[in-house]
């Protein structure tokens, strides 16, 4: 049945979508609704890999469209909600951090699509660091953040994910 090979994929691109609703979300000013679209895209990022697994499909195809996904998503989406929500106040320190982080997943994702796994993570991924980004996001959204740690926290995730001393090994 050709049509299960196509499912991941599905599951890759509902991820795009999401990542790039939540992009949108942000010019509504709705950046709750935005911090958990990238949360929930990241669950289908976490489905895409298991059910090409499960359905033997695994491609360089869809390794290469889950990553192009991952970077709006988990890369971009969450830079540009953190410097809306946050940034933005420190003027181009955080205009350098967004950037900063955008290009670190970028590295971070050419890296694992051109390095062989072997069970081991090198860096952590942009799927997490995004996520992360999203749920402190979320947290500022009810309280009070403190600018230097947010600015503190976009640099060392940044640095997380391009980092080869940081290993985690898949579950």
């Amino acid at each position: 049945m050709k049509y299960k090979s196509q499912i991941p994929n599905m599951c890759t691109l509902l991820n795009l979508v999401l990542g790039i609703l939540a992009i949108i979300s942000i010019f509504y000013e709705a950046y709750g609704a935005s911090a958990i679209l990238i949360i929930t895209a990241g669950i289908l990022d976490r489905m895409d890999g298991k059910l090409a697994r499960k359905f033997d499909v695994v491609s360089d195809f869809g390794k290469e469209l889950d990553s192009l996904c991952d970077l709006i998503s988990f890369g971009v989406a969450p830079a540009i909600l953190m410097w809306h929500l946050n940034l933005m106040e420190t003027g181009a320190k955080g205009i350098l951090i967004t950037l900063i982080f955008a290009l670190c997943g970028t590295v971070r994702l050419a890296r694992y699509n051109v390095m062989e796994f072997e069970g081991v993570y090198v860096g952590i991924p942009i799927t997490m660091c995004g996520g992360l980004v999203a749920l402190m996001s979320l947290y500022s959204t009810k309280y009070v953040a403190n600018l230097n740690f947010m600015l503190i926290a976009m640099l060392f995730l940044s640095y997380a994910m391009v980092s080869k001393k940081i290993k985690l090994k898949k579950r």
